[in-house]
């Protein structure tokens, strides 16, 4: 018998809340009585009994072994100005089929609410005639952009990519805390997470079902191409980078290999006639569908920043009429600010007419004078978020904030109490985690993905699980020192095209369970081929790639850049945030 969970819990002062309730452990359910030992749960028993046989060295041998290959594949992010491998704890999140069916259903009808108030608040606004949201709302929100209104895809959709964050709460109940449904990034690291982890314990894959992570390439290429203009039938996708100083570059070029489309930048890219183009060495070829990795205010500089470098002049305009799809669709922050988050529940209701299957955490509207009142009294007993913030940015944890921070926090809520929401510290769930100490208990959350064809809501088996490192953390951001795990949907019967345990030993396994790469052909640029000449034709000046460099790195949140305290990488929505 191993040593890993040796110690497992023992610690002095476990984080709880302030009605004195600790957090949900994923693996272990209470103790029947005291003094006796914990049981793992149901979904965890045979994963438990397996990593019961290990000691701590031999899984820490295996952890390292990730570690190396992560850093030779390039799986690696920015973290206080130094590259590191992206941290992958050997030790899965397991979810049984029968709870996620009711997570998978809940995703997609979240989709499908903000979906219809996109459409709605660019287009005329029945939500606030009926009163469902106040007036201002919309049009007060930091990423409501009238140049996007009017603006439809062949399908309707607005929404191709989500990312929906859930937290189990103390209860054990799944909560939705934020929707990311501008740039949603960390999707390749749920791919290359499993790819590594199907090496490292592949007999479990087998035997417990594990429903695979592949298809997700397919099932967004499916999505990109059902959203071109019309009369197109064999639409060219791209997509759309700021450059290799972004920290989700990793991603974008993983995407694009995956998918087999050409990965792009700004000045790759032209517009002529209302129509996009790339150039290559055969001539300028038609853009029609455009997956952007780029924030809103960058994409075109005729539309929003004139000084920007990462998109291309004229974009907004190719859009408009028709020849070109933007993905996910200009616009879309205004649905993911967390003051719209809190009336997610009435939209759900309003445009679907049904109950929401995951509920919202509890929060306070700063903008009522009397929940303002509340949480200037309690403010350090909350957590208090910008509205805007991604990646962690801006928050803060009433308990663990010194007095000064409180009470600059109290002015800003005076200032603009638009601009922050609140709510109840939750003790995120636990995940036993390998750390210096051992194996211990570190809060987590979930984002799954979800890819919407216009015919239906796709939801990726799993999602990516941030893991908070530091003990009693509960933010899980990268930015913030967090890692990942592999998450484990398992149960329910195989998808038609895989048969558990049929491929060839562990590459057959990595084959069936994650996806195969594919080369896109690489653009090269020929002056002599360009259909005109600008001053964005021409190759950029030391001092224009200084700017773009500079641009790029903004759209990562303030907050990791801060910690970078140089120039670097990563995040997930309006600045890619994971």
């Amino acid at each position: 018998m191993g040593d890993l969970f040796d110690g497992y819990g023992s610690t002095l002062a476990p984080r709880k809340t302030p009605s004195g309730i600790p957090a949900f452990d994923e693996m272990f359910g209470a103790p029947a009585h005291s003094g006796a030992a914990a049981e793992s749960r149901t979904a965890y028993r045979e994963l438990y009994q397996a990593l019961a046989q290990m000691t701590q060295e031999e899984l820490r041998g295996r952890t390292d072994s990730l570690a190396s290959s992560y850093l030779a594949q390039g799986v690696t992010f920015d973290f206080a100005g130094e590259e590191r491998p992206f941290p992958l704890d050997a030790v899965p999140r397991v979810i049984a089929y029968d709870e996620w069916s009711r997570i998978e259903a809940g995703v997609k009808q979240r989709v499908r609410a903000l979906e219809a108030f996109l459409d709605d608040a660019y287009g005329r606004q029945h939500c606030v005639r009926d009163e469902v949201l106040p007036a201002g709302l919309i049009s007060s929100s930091q990423y409501f952009y009238r140049q996007a209104a009017g603006i439809h895809s062949a399908n309707g959709v607005r929404i191709q990519v989500s990312g929906i964050d859930l937290i189990r709460d103390e209860n054990g109940e799944m909560r939705v805390l934020e929707d990311n449904v501008r740039v949603p990034s960390g999707v390749s690291y749920v791919i290359s997470n499993r790819r590594v982890m199907a090496q490292t314990l592949p007999e479990l894959f087998v035997s417990m079902r594990v429903r695979p992570v592949g298809d997700y390439p397919n099932k967004l290429l499916a999505a990109l191409r059902a959203s071109a203009p019309a009369g197109i039938e064999e639409p060219n996708v791209v997509v759309l980078t700021p450059g290799v100083y972004n920290s989700a570059y990793f991603e974008h070029t993983l995407l694009a290999r995956l998918m087999g489309v050409e990965l792009v930048e700004g000045r790759d890219l032209l517009c002529v006639g209302g129509k996009v183009f790339m150039r290559t060495t055969r001539g300028p070829q038609r853009v029609d569908v455009i997956y952007r990795r780029v924030d809103d205010e960058f994409l075109d500089p005729l539309q929003f920043r004139a000084d920007s470098m990462l998109g291309a002049p004229g974009l907004m305009l190719a859009a408009r009429l028709g020849n070109v799809t933007i993905a996910n669709a200009v616009g879309n922050g205004v649905a993911d600010d967390k003051l719209l988050y809190t009336y997610v529940p009435e939209l759900i209701r309003y445009y679907l007419a049904e109950e929401p299957i995951l509920k919202n955490v509890d929060t306070w509207r700063l903008e009522d004078p009397g929940a303002l009142e509340e949480v200037l009294d309690r403010l350090d007993e909350l957590v208090v978020k910008p509205v805007d913030g991604s990646g962690g940015k801006g928050l803060v944890v009433g308990p663990d904030a010194s007095p000064s921070e409180l009470e600059k926090l109290r002015q800003q809520l005076l200032a603009d109490p638009r601009g922050w929401i609140a709510q109840p510290v939750v003790m995120l769930s636990t995940i036993p985690t390998l750390v210096e100490d051992g194996m211990r208990p570190r809060h987590a959350d979930l984002r799954p993905f979800a890819v919407n064809d216009g015919e239906d809501v796709w939801v990726l088996p799993g999602g990516l699980t941030r893991v908070a490192l530091p003990e009693g953390q509960l933010v899980v951001n990268s930015s913030q020192g967090g890692g990942s795990k592999d998450t484990w949907v398992i149960g329910g019967s195989a998808p038609g095209h895989v048969e558990y345990g049929q491929g060839h030993g562990v590459s057959g396994l990595v084959a069936d369970q994650a996806a195969t790469v594919t080369a896109a052909i690489p653009v090269i640029y020929d002056p002599q081929s360009e259909p005109t000449h600008s001053p964005h034709d021409r190759p950029r000046t030391p001092v224009e790639q200084a700017e773009q460099q500079q641009q790029a790195e903004q759209q990562q949140p303030a907050q990791q850049r801060q910690a970078a305290a140089s120039v670097s990488p990563r995040d997930r929505e309006g600045g890619e945030s994971c």
